[in-house]
């Protein structure tokens, strides 16, 4: 009789290697439909390689962003709805660079679970290769951690990391361009964005409403499927807009609103001058703002409240501007200011 005990394997211990290799095996077709110039390697390497030489870069200056989603995962996981959340986490990341006037180049993701679910992990990473793809940028690799013990059962999280290229002359903002008189120009967003979700989700809970319930704000939507709205993506429009001549500055409006983003991209001596009520107010914010009575000051600072990015540019060239990008909306100017660039409020959101 052996009282040798039996041998413990990874898989004992909660990680299986195979299910790994599956998803890689899956994701291979939407990782490789997201190729472009510069970007030629296969997923599968231990780093992804970007030639900028073949993407047709002379004088390249690099621009990197990270982000995540948010606690709108939690909707998204609670809703079993995971087909849009890779475009958030894309959007999050290449709006942030494109606003400094970069070309998206290539794109990473981290995705981190107590234990795999290929089927849910597969649908998350062909949403970012859709993304991508919609975006110009090849997704060139990623990481796929599975930690047992560290998530709850059926959880995960997102990371995302972009890296773009602009040439050295054309890097936005044009601080030095900017002057009293500017137009500001109002650009939509699609919905709640990935930013204040941890409010969002206070306001469902008080609501009393299930997230399958009727949303009150979207007709035929169910309200967990109209607050996963995906993030716009908006690198070919700011991309198209950059081309006009005319385009001085953009601010990608994320946490913080229009309040705390708008001003960095502007110089000091200088304060953007919004008239709210330019701006055509989302039903989602004015059921948000009326089903909790949230300030008007305190939707400012923490939700997009419909616009998604701000440009700055002169008069002379914001027809252009906003045709660029499919439509806009006049929301200012910028004025003469003292000391740090801030915002200035006129009028009232209609909430």
């Amino acid at each position: 009789m052996s009282d040798k005990q039996p041998s413990l394997t990874y898989k004992d211990a909660g990680v299986d290697i195979d299910a790994g290799e599956a998803l890689v095996q899956r994701i291979g077709p939407a990782a490789k439909a997201t190729r472009r110039r510069g970007a030629d390697a296969d997923l599968g390497g231990f780093g992804g390689l970007f030639d900028l030489k073949a993407a047709g870069f002379k004088d390249p200056i690099l621009v990197s962003g990270t982000d995540g989603v948010g606690t709108k995962l939690k909707l998204a996981i609670d809703t079993r709805r995971f087909a849009d959340i890779g475009q958030d986490l894309v959007a999050m990341c290449v709006n942030d660079i494109v606003v400094q006037g970069a070309e998206p180049l290539f794109f990473l993701d981290y995705y981190a679970t107590g234990k795999l679910e290929v089927e849910s992990a597969a649908t998350v990473v062909e949403g970012i290769a859709r993304a991508c793809k919609e975006s110009g940028c090849a997704l060139i690799g990623g990481e796929t951690a599975e930690m047992p013990g560290l998530y709850a059962k059926g959880d995960f999280d997102l990371a995302g990391f972009a890296v773009g290229a602009v040439e050295r002359d054309a890097i936005l903002p044009k601080l030095e361009t900017m002057k009293a008189g500017d137009v500001l120009i109002g650009i939509a967003s699609s919905g709640v964005h990935s930013n204040g979700y941890s409010l969002v989700r206070k306001v469902v809970e008080k609501s009393g409403l299930p997230l399958d319930a009727a949303a009150p704000f979207a007709p035929g939507k169910t309200l967990g499927e109209a607050l996963l709205t995906p993030t716009r993506l908006y690198v070919k429009d700011a991309l198209a807009a950059t081309k006009t001549g005319g385009l001085k500055g953009l601010a990608h409006i994320t946490g913080g609103g229009i309040t705390d983003n708008l001003p960095r991209c502007l110089p000091d001596g200088l304060d953007g001058e919004v008239d709210l009520s330019a701006i055509a107010v989302l039903p989602v914010f004015q059921w948000l703002a009326k089903e909790a009575s949230i300030a008007e000051a305190e939707m400012l600072r923490t939700f997009n409240c419909g616009i998604g990015m701000v440009a700055v540019t002169d008069e002379a060239h914001a027809d252009a501007v906003i045709a660029a990008f499919g439509g806009g909306m006049r929301i200012g100017k910028l004025v003469a200011g003292s000391g740090e660039a801030k915002v200035i409020y006129r009028g009232a959101l209609n909430l």
